[in-house]
């Protein structure tokens, strides 16, 4: 049976016992404490909870992504970071028996599995489950294994160590290959580890809430989590060991072993094609989930991915861009199901081809510091690579700390993870951004703040309210002082909170006895809190009036308005696969950053500009409506993957095309933009861009600025304004003449100081070495005369030194004879890069650089580094 039947048997049998059939969820979660869907539950959990009750039974094929047992990928038959996961649920409906029965039925029926090769597990304590195998079913008592909370309970041992909360027992269905599988002995069953059996469906009984240590209370509802792995199971229909061997793989770990030359496959090298295979899967269902590659978070993960993908092809020897080829064969064997990887496979294959060049280009220079550090270590006898060692080849080359891991396990080193855990969340603590009151400090302060405050600002910028609560230094407080910093919660207003990418409004709440300035405004729960201070009288709770600015409010509604006209004029110049992947809307200002494999051409901003401006021109209504979110994804909205939806969401539209799920605040019409300019394009990671652009007053000012500097420009260059380009062409030519005749004036002069420069030659050891200080000299006079040096000198090693345009330079250069001696400029470099604080490269021959700093002495030091480099 082929993978894609299996899936809709499955579907198909489900809808015929009254499930209602879901389509998978995104690989990004709703649920925010989740970093990936990982699970069919995932996106049932407000039906587990109770939340939403209009449903009982439910199926899906969910796309699951999971990094739990990364190391194990490739080097077992069946670990994934990427599968599929089938499952059926009931909330609060049927449970064990007729779980069981629809168990059995679609596997001995349905797929026409053989029950003398089908075994069970179950919970020991759960005689009820046993009873239903054995005399329900008819499966004789020597398969239905009972085992311990280890195996047979979700979450794992849950009862001893927790978590609280809803719990149960489940129940394992095997298959099991036969006596002449696995490790043979008789009394093989599915509680031993070997290969024999093959779990193939976890029916899992969620009847209990933890407590506490083994108490357990039953639940009201009583409800049922299933999971069969798809891939797994099409193993076991299509007779093959490994999961890997299938229909919907097998093309894949062909394709991977072609691009990497592997003709004669062994266990080693299986594994690390497998996990090649496994990892560039992942990453093409990611991306196509809107997850990129960066350093945080989700994009963190694909990074990791791609990069082990690439590191383990390097074992093998690529040392070329491969895996970029993976995700259009993957689309076309997952295109009947998912269209929506086909549809973008070009897109995802650039992303990850900017990724693996990006990866492959520091890999080179991260793993020739990396055999220093551990050189140094063998030298020191030491067996552990430095926290900070690790953290510098990460921050500076991108190194991952997993690749340090792998290297340093190469030569019988540990690394200090711990060490590196610690100093990247100092970083990435230092480059987030902290407001002044974050949400956590209710939760540390112990204020809960179950208040719900209503937005009215889409229609309103003054609203007679009431104060729910007042806050200062982070406890409830009746009253607020002139002059004091605090909070207000109202039960209605009209002061957007931060989100969406959209900044705060500001203004002030009045009361009868005082006014308070509102600096900034967030959401805690259902409370829209007010962050200022008292600048009026004093402020106790009663009767406010709040009133927004309502010139700010324009000017940030005029960006945001004009962020969703920048994304469709995006999306028509480079193509539908322009998505948002994160925004800033201020005042007449804007950040964008979208998906894009390539740096824009200076034609395609200016087009896209144009289209803006057009848009703009054209007077198009901007509409909103609130509508469910399903109904939105059906017409075509775009949502940004990390913004999370209710049941109902605002859509924004703007004429045929722009449409956007979108709280925030937005113009009536196009026309009240004004002006657009986009102001700079940049990369801010693989396969990721950002415009950042102004509006309105803004771009009004910039381009009045503009005109102010053409004007004094053609006053101080005497021509008209349109004259100025070829004036300027004149003059830049004429500067590039006058340039090279000072150049050649330069060597001129230089020249003549050779002798002077050949009177400080020095020698070690018989080795002839030369280091020389000059000042304005740039780097192109230094090698000259190091080329003029080496006709004169056989035999030697040079380093220069300029103070040049604000810094210190150097040039190192050597002969010919000291490369084959094994003293290149290279190994000077990166021996010495931190005794004498250099930063540069180059080649064997020749390097040039900075020097970072330059403390008392330093000649004298480079002079006993040299000696030492050439005495060795």
């Amino acid at each position: 049976m082929k993978t894609d039947e299996l899936r809709k048997n499955f579907l198909d049998f489900f809808k015929e016992k009254d499930h209602v059939i879901f389509p998978s969820d995104s690989l990004v979660p709703h649920d925010t404490s989740l970093l990936f869907t990982s699970a069919g539950m995932n996106q049932f959990k407000p039906y587990f909870l109770g939340e939403k009750k209009h449903i009982k039974r439910a199926a899906s094929c969910q796309r699951c992504l999971r990094t739990g047992d990364l190391e194990e990928v490739g080097r077992t038959p069946y670990h994934h970071t990427f599968f599929e996961m089938l499952g059926n649920f009931s909330f609060g409906d049927y449970f064990k028996k007729e779980t069981i029965e629809f168990a059995w039925e679609f596997l001995c029926k349905n797929l026409n599995m053989k029950k003398d090769d089908l075994w069970v597990s179950v919970y020991r304590e759960d005689e009820e489950a046993y009873q239903i195998w054995k005399d329900y079913m008819g499966v004789e008592p020597r398969k239905i294994i009972k085992l311990g909370q280890e195996a047979n309970f979700w979450p794992a041992q849950a009862p001893l160590l927790g978590p609280n909360g809803p719990c149960g027992p489940c129940s394992e269905i095997f298959f099991d290959k036969g006596k002449s599988a696995g490790c043979q002995r008789p009394d093989c069953s599915p509680g031993c580890d070997c290969s024999r059996f093959v779990e193939v469906w976890n029916l899992v009984f969620t009847q209990f809430n933890r407590v506490g240590e083994n108490k357990l209370e039953a639940l009201p509802q009583k409800n049922i989590d299933t999971g069969m792995g798809l891939e797994r199971m099409a193993s076991v229909l299509q007779g093959k060991n490994s999961n890997f061997q299938i229909d919907i793989l097998a093309p894949l770990v062909e394709n991977i072993s072609g691009l990497l030359s592997v003709r004669e496959p062994n266990p080693e090298t299986v594994s690390l094609i497998n996990a090649i295979v496994d990892h560039g899967r992942a990453v093409t269902f990611a991306i196509c989930d809107g997850v990129f590659p960066s350093n945080e978070e989700r994009g963190y993960i694909v990074r990791k991915l791609i990069r082990k993908a690439v590191w383990k092809a390097n074992l093998l020897g690529r040392k070329k861009p491969f895996l970029y080829e993976l995700p259009s064969l993957c689309a076309d064997l997952m295109r009947g199901v998912y269209p929506q990887v086909y549809e973008e496979k070009d897109n995802i294959s650039q992303i990850v081809l900017a990724e693996e060049e990006k990866f492959l280009h520091t890999l080179g220079e991260g793993r020739s510091q990396f055999s220093i550090i551990v050189e140094d270590l063998k030298k020191k006898g030491a067996d552990t690579v430095k926290a900070l060692d690790c953290f510098r080849l990460y921050d500076t080359y991108g190194f991952p700390l997993e690749l340090s891991k792998e290297i340093a396990a190469a030569h019988n080193l540990k690394v200090d993870e711990e060490g590196f855990t610690v100093l990247l969340k100092e970083q990435q603590d230092r480059s987030r951004k902290k407001s002044m009151f974050a949400e956590t400090i209710f939760e540390e302060s112990k204020l809960p703040l179950s208040e719900v405050s209503r937005f009215s600002g889409y229609e309103l910028l003054k609203v007679e309210g009431q104060i729910l609560q007042l806050i200062k230094d982070n406890k409830y407080c009746s009253c607020l002082e002139s002059g004091q910093e605090g909070l207000i919660v109202l039960d209605s207003t009209p002061f957007y909170p931060e989100s969406g990418g959209q900044l705060t409004d500001k203004g002030i709440i009045k009361t009868k006895e005082g006014q308070f300035k509102v600096e900034a405004v967030f959401k805690v729960n259902e409370a829209i809190v007010h962050q200022g201070r008292v600048v009026e009288g004093r402020i106790v709770k009663g009767i406010a009036f709040a009133c927004v600015d309502s010139g700010r409010r324009a000017a940030l509604m005029r960006a945001h308005t004009a962020t969703h006209l920048l994304q469709a004029a995006l999306r028509q110049v480079l193509g539908p696969h322009v998505m948002q992947q994160g925004s800033l809307v201020d005042e007449d200002r804007l950040r964008f950053d979208f998906t894009h494999f390539n740096r824009l051409t200076d034609k395609q901003i200016k087009r896209a500009e144009e289209v803006v401006n057009e848009f703009i021109l054209r007077a198009d209504p901007v509409k909103k409506r609130v509508i469910s979110y399903t109904e939105a994804k059906d017409e075509g909205a775009l949502a940004f993957f990390k913004d999370k939806y209710g049941d109902s969401v605002r859509v924004v539209s703007i004429s045929d095309y722009s449409k956007e799920l979108c709280g925030g605040t937005h113009l009536d019409n196009t026309a009240g933009v004004g002006f657009f300019s986009i102001v700079s394009e940049s990369s801010i990671s693989s396969g990721v861009r950002r415009i950042e652009a102004v509006v309105g007053r803004q771009a009004y000012d910039n381009l009045k600025n503009i005109r102010d500097s053409v004007e004094q420009v053609s006053g101080l260059l005497r021509c008209k304004h349109k004259d100025l380009k070829t004036t300027v062409a004149r003059l830049m030519d004429d500067l590039k003449k006058e340039r090279a005749k000072n150049a050649q004036l330069e060597k001129k002069i230089i020249s003549w100081r050779i002798e002077e420069v050949i009177k400080t030659k020095k020698k070690i050891k018989g080795r002839n070495f030369l280091v020389y200080s000059f000042t304005d000299k740039d780097y192109p006079l230094l090698l000259y005369l190091s080329d003029l040096l080496k006709k004169k000198i056989d035999s030697v090693f040079m380093f220069f030194i300029s103070s040049f345009a604000g810094k210190d330079i150097f040039v190192c250069s050597v002969s010919a004879d000291y490369i084959k001696k094994g003293f290149t400029c290279k190994k000077f470099i990166s021996t010495f890069s931190k005794d004498l604080f250099l930063k540069g490269g180059g080649r064997d021959s020749c390097a040039q650089g900075v020097i970072l700093s330059k403390p008392r002495g330093f000649l004298k030091k480079l002079d006993d580094c040299i000696k030492e480099f050439l005495i060795k």
